[in-house]
Formats: structure tokens, C-alpha cells, sequence
């Protein structure tokens, strides 16, 4: 069997090769075990459809029709990978469960029928190619596909913002935790998916078959993506986000901390978005906007600013709930109702302002600025720069040297 060696088939093998040592290296890393195991399957199924293109462009199908229905195919776990992937990533209390197997029901029928087929003659293939695939399971595999694909990452973008505006509420350090490159990958995938509709239509209307079919490219780059920046993915093991359903109608929430009760006319899961209810007629019971306990407030003030729990550069709503003995809930509450800002702010706003009074004082000649900077919680230089900026205005050399 010859070979052409030209660049895309080269450019193929090298890419099947990478996803293939990628996924073994993500299936035995220590950290996100089962986001890493979804991981490695969507790179080795996203591998074995860029195997097909191979086997097409390097003229193998040519040389030996045997290899047509190769069990390479399954094309519909895209998708639910992907979203499994997402999901169990933001959530390190997820488990994969027997019901969550529904998910995968169509690749299962997908590997069903190649399996199949590889156990019948040459010539009972080539039937089902001329009489059924072509004209109607193979057009089913390949919409069916951009449908699945779009549908998942369609809920993996919701699912990532979701986190996206949850994470601030509950960690006082986001920078490994703010999955900017699966951002990059959704996007990255949505082009496939656009790219994917190019070829639906091409193909359904116009009779146009690899003319313009750069979704094996576009693979290429999500595979090559994944393996070169899924293992960097930082530890997720303190992460536990679950998205909290909407409510039918708005509920009516009480807080009691210290004897004081506050009555609450909107979903616990959404503070700061009541207003009080104008009555219409004299006696009409009016529900009161959501106010934060005084005593809630005193007992999170006091474990910041006299116990200065912001000196722990990992802190977490969790933590600071475990140190106070509050609920995490009444906290989130009482931070965004009480201080009018997130957890991540409030806590990095006591960092940074620990940092300007000690930059006023002699004792900060002992130490260099990040070395300060790390004695006040921060964690990382890019990380201080970045909030002490958000917060001044000023890089903290400007602000130092203005002092």
C-alpha cells in the first residue's frame, strides 16, 4: 500500500498521533480525573473521525474497499462529551450516573451499526453502501451530528456562565478557576458547528461533496487545542458548582441571625433585584425589599477585619462559612445586600487596601512590593496587578511612587 506523503495527509497523522498520546496523558493524570477521562474520549472519537479523512485523503479507501465501515465512527458522542466534560469540570462533587447514559444512546446505535457491518461479506457491505448509507444513514449521520454538536455546546455555554457569574460570589481567587480557554475551545467549536451547517447545505442542495469541507481542519485545531492546554487545566477539586433551578414564582425567603428577622419577596438565588411593592389600597400587605441582618454583618466584618481572614490567598465563601459558623447561603445574601459587592471583591478589597497602609508605613522598605503583596493574601504577581488596578486605578509601582 503507497502513501502519498503530501502536507495535509502528514498534517492528518500528526494530529491523530497528538490526540492519541494527549488522551492517554490526560487519562492518567491525578488532578480532574473525570473531567480528564471525558476529555480523553472526546480527543480519541474527535481522532478517529479525523482517521476516516485520513484514510480518504492518503487514497487507502482506494487501494483496499475493505476498509469502508471501519468502526471509527461516533461522531454523536461530540457533543455529550463536551458537556459531560464542562459539567463534571465545574462540579467536583459530579458523578456520571446509569441515567446520564441516555446521552449517549445515539453513538451507541452509532458503534452498533460498524460493528455490525465489519462482521458481514464485502459484498453485503457494499449493498448497504449503494441501497441504505448512502442514500439515507450516512445523511442522517452527518446532520444528525451538527445537530448533536450544536445542541451540547449550545448547554455548555449556558452551564460556563452560569459558573462564570457564580465563581466570583464564592472564591477570592479566580485566576486558575475562570476556564478562559474552554471559552476559547466553545468558540472554537461553535466555528465547526457553523462550518458543519456550510456543508449540510452544500451537500443536501447543491450535491457539493468535499469541495469545501474544512470541518476536518477546524477538528484538527479543537483536538490540538485540547491536548496542548486540557492538561494545564488547574486543580478543580475545590470547585462544586450546581446550577440552581429557576423558581416557577417569586418565593418569600426569611433570614434570622441574631433575633432579627428580614423578609425577603424574591428567590434567595437572586439578590439585590427586589423593590418594594407599592400598595394599591390602604390594609394591602406590602412585602419588604430584602435587608441584611446587622448582626450577619458585624459577625463577617469582625472575621475579616479583626481575625483578617482575607490573609488566606484561597478563601473561600465555603471556608469563611465553616470559620463563622453562617450559613453559605446567608452569607452570599448579606456580602452582595450588605457590602453591595461580590465575595471576590470584598475580600480583595481588604487585600488591597492592607497593601496601601502597609506601602505608607517604613516597614515597607523590608520587603519588595510582591513580596508585600503575598504577605496580604495575594497569591500571584499578575493576580495583584490586575486587582490592585481594578481597584486604584493605578499599577501599585505608580501608586507607590505617587505615595
Amino acid at each position: 500500500m503507497q502513501i502519498p506523503f503530501t502536507p495535509l495527509v502528514v498534517a492528518l497523522l500528526a494530529v491523530v498521533a497528538q490526540a492519541v498520546f494527549a488522551a492517554g496523558l490526560l487519562a492518567l493524570a491525578r488532578r480532574n480525573r473525570l473531567p480528564n477521562g471525558f476529555l480523553a474520549l472526546l480527543m480519541l472519537a474527535i481522532a478517529l473521525w479525523l482517521l476516516d479523512s485520513f484514510f480518504r485523503v492518503a487514497g487507502i479507501y482506494d487501494q483496499n474497499a475493505n476498509w469502508y465501515f471501519a468502526p471509527i465512527y461516533y461522531s454523536f458522542a461530540f457533543g455529550p462529551l463536551l458537556y459531560f466534560y464542562v459539567r463534571s469540570l465545574v462540579n467536583h462533587e459530579f458523578r456520571f450516573r446509569v441515567g446520564h447514559l441516555g446521552h449517549f444512546g445515539p453513538v451507541l446505535l452509532q458503534a452498533a451499526l460498524y460493528w455490525g457491518l465489519r462482521t458481514q461479506s464485502y459484498a453485503a457491505r457494499a449493498w448497504f453502501w449503494e441501497h441504505v448509507h448512502r442514500p439515507y444513514t450516512y445523511r442522517l449521520e452527518f446532520i444528525g451530528t451538527w445537530v448533536s454538536l450544536t445542541v451540547y455546546l449550545g448547554l455548555s455555554l449556558h452551564l460556563l456562565r452560569q459558573y462564570g457569574r457564580w465563581l466570583p460570589d464564592n472564591f477570592s481567587e479566580t485566576s486558575e478557576l475562570r476556564l478562559r480557554w474552554l471559552r476559547v475551545l466553545l468558540v472554537l467549536v461553535g466555528l465547526v458547528s457553523l462550518q458543519w451547517l456550510l456543508e449540510v447545505v452544500l451537500r443536501e442542495f447543491f450535491g457539493l461533496y468535499y469541495e469545501y469541507n474544512y470541518s476536518t481542519e477546524l477538528l484538527g485545531g479543537v483536538v490540538f487545542l485540547i491536548g496542548v492546554v486540557g492538561l494545564r487545566q488547574a486543580d478543580m477539586r475545590a470547585v462544586s458548582f450546581v446550577p440552581e433551578a429557576a423558581p416557577a414564582a417569586p418565593e418569600t425567603a426569611a433570614f434570622i441571625g441574631a433575633g432579627t428577622l428580614a423578609v425577603s419577596a424574591v428567590p434567595l438565588g437572586r439578590p439585590g433585584n427586589a423593590s418594594p411593592v407599592p400598595t394599591s389600597a390602604p390594609g394591602t400587605l406590602r412585602a419588604a425589599a430584602p435587608v441584611a441582618d446587622a448582626a450577619v454583618l458585624a459577625r463577617i466584618r469582625r472575621a475579616l477585619e479583626e481575625e483578617r481572614l482575607y490573609l488566606n490567598p484561597t478563601l473561600t465563601l465555603a471556608e469563611l462559612s465553616a470559620h463563622t459558623g453562617l450559613a453559605p447561603r446567608l452569607i452570599s445574601f448579606t456580602v452582595n445586600q450588605g457590602f453591595g459587592q461580590s465575595f471576590n471583591d470584598l475580600i480583595n478589597g481588604y487585600r488591597v487596601a492592607e497593601v496601601k497602609r502597609r506601602l505608607a508605613t517604613p516597614d515597607a522598605q523590608r520587603l519588595t512590593l510582591l513580596g508585600l503583596a503575598l504577605e496580604c493574601g495575594f497569591n500571584s504577581k499578575t493576580t495583584f496587578n490586575r486587582i490592585f488596578k481594578q481597584f486604584t486605578g493605578q499599577a501599585p509601582r505608580e501608586w507607590g511612587s505617587g505615595e
